[in-house]
């Protein structure tokens, strides 16, 4: 039976079947080329492949858009009737769990699958992304820790598992050993983005803002090229480099080049443009019509059941356009999600809906009643997904709504809050100037 590079057996296959699957998961790993495209020419090779069916499934679940979803559960469907192997059936129950909303559970599934194959790389990657977008800083960083003495560097495959494990202990706060071990994944492999926004990650938590900007352009050959999916976040990381020293003609200049120039309909990038432009709102920017093009975009993607983190960023988008019909439809629909029992009804629950309601009282000039919606809900908001760095918006927003709210003693507070975590940003020593000046 054809093995993939790991060695793990996979049912249905074929020697060319094999070699495109292997194609397939190193376009994944790296997020460049087409993954997708690559599946099919497994498939067309060997229509009972049944791991290219079950990485195309993948893919598309974790895409996080409604069409995409729709597609996985009719793969799904279609292989469910196949004679598989164990650890097939093991990946054909985690999407089992995670097609129907229920992205924890699918995580723990495939907490089990790593341990029972910790060298199935496409488990562990697709473990590890499950864990970024229900935010699972510990098992972000503990799935990878659990299965790294099982590689060894001549396994293929094995700079993709340092740079995973980089991201995992930089969301856990291990900043020294994760800019240790993203440089050594793009050591092995440059070409890895993962691992270099692993680094981003670090410079943007300690506040190493100029060093930020450094790496991006040093190393802006290996992840800015055409092809590459994930471009747009790390010229996003970029472009928060320059927001924190107050160059905001440079951030704007990279929302219309990179960030949004090619006005992608990727749920992914629509976040990334969400969050920028509501940061330069904040910041006291006209972004224009920007917002329109954004909420336009965002139409097809934002449903209110599929992924409540992405209905939140659609939201700020309506906001920003002013088209409260948008937001309150929105609104309607987490609140029918949040009636049901999946995981991300409790979502929909208990983060997404108080978000959106906390920025849309921010949006409308009720500053205080903002504060006061965003305070509770920003110590849980990382069960529905993000980084540090992408729920930093709640926190930023909120901040913004006491200093305009006139709430001194919790503006100080915020302001304190922030510097003891980044002292030498410059946005939050401002914060804390215009905390002063309140008095």
């Amino acid at each position: 039976m054809p093995m993939d590079r790991q060695g793990n057996p996979m049912s249905g296959a074929t020697a060319r079947s094999a070699e495109a699957f292997d194609r397939a998961v190193a376009a994944f790993n790296l997020y460049r080329g087409d993954p997708l495209a690559e599946a099919d020419a497994a498939l067309a090779e060997a229509p009972d492949h049944a791991m290219a069916a079950l990485l195309k499934a993948h893919l598309l679940a974790l895409a996080t858009e409604p069409a995409a979803a729709a597609e996985a559960r009719r793969i799904v469907a279609g292989i469910a009737g196949r004679p598989l192997g164990e650890r097939e059936r093991s990946h054909l129950a985690v999407l089992d769990e995670l097609l129907r909303g229920n992205w924890v559970r699918a995580a723990l599934r495939m907490d089990t699958h790593n341990v029972r194959w910790p060298r199935d790389l496409v488990a562990l990657q697709v473990g590890h992304v499950l864990d970024f977008f229900r935010g699972n800083a510990r098992d972000l960083r503990d799935r990878i820790a659990r299965a790294l003495p099982a590689w060894s560097p001549d396994l293929p495959g094995h700079g993709v598992v340092l740079g995973m494990y980089a991201f995992g202990l930089e969301e856990c706060g291990d900043y020294a050993r994760a800019e240790e071990y993203g440089r050594r994944a793009v050591a092995v492999e440059p070409r890895d983005c993962w691992a270099h926004h692993a680094v981003a990650h670090v410079m943007e938590m300690q506040g190493r803002t100029e060093d930020g900007i450094g790496w991006m352009i040093a190393r802006q050959p290996y992840w800015a090229e055409d092809g590459n999916f994930f471009k747009v976040h790390n010229w996003w990381h970029r472009a928060l480099y320059h927001l924190d020293l107050g160059q905001r003609d440079e951030v704007l200049a990279l929302y219309d080049g990179a960030i949004r120039g090619a006005r992608s309909q990727v749920a992914l990038d629509l976040v990334d443009a969400s969050a920028m432009l509501w940061r330069l709102w904040l910041v006291g920017i006209d972004v224009g019509e920007r917002w329109d093009e954004l909420a336009d975009a965002w139409s097809t993607h934002a449903d209110g059941q599929l992924y409540p983190f992405n209905d939140w960023h659609a939201a700020m988008a309506y906001l920003g356009a002013g088209r409260q019909h948008d937001v309150v439809r929105l609104l309607a629909a987490l609140r029918g999600t949040a009636e049901g029992e999946s995981e991300v009804a409790g979502w929909a629950r208990h983060i997404a809906t108080p978000l959106v309601e906390g920025f849309a009282a921010f949006a409308h000039g009720d500053y205080a009643r903002a504060a006061e919606t965003l305070h509770p809900v920003r110590f849980h908001a990382n069960a529905f997904g993000g980084s540090h760095a992408q729920r930093d918006i709640i926190d930023w927003t909120m901040m913004e709504a006491a200093l305009r709210a006139g709430l001194q003693d919790l503006a100080l507070s915020y302001a304190n809050e922030r510097l003891a975590l980044k002292a030498h940003s410059p946005i939050n020593r401002d914060f804390l100037r215009r905390a002063q000046a309140l008095s």
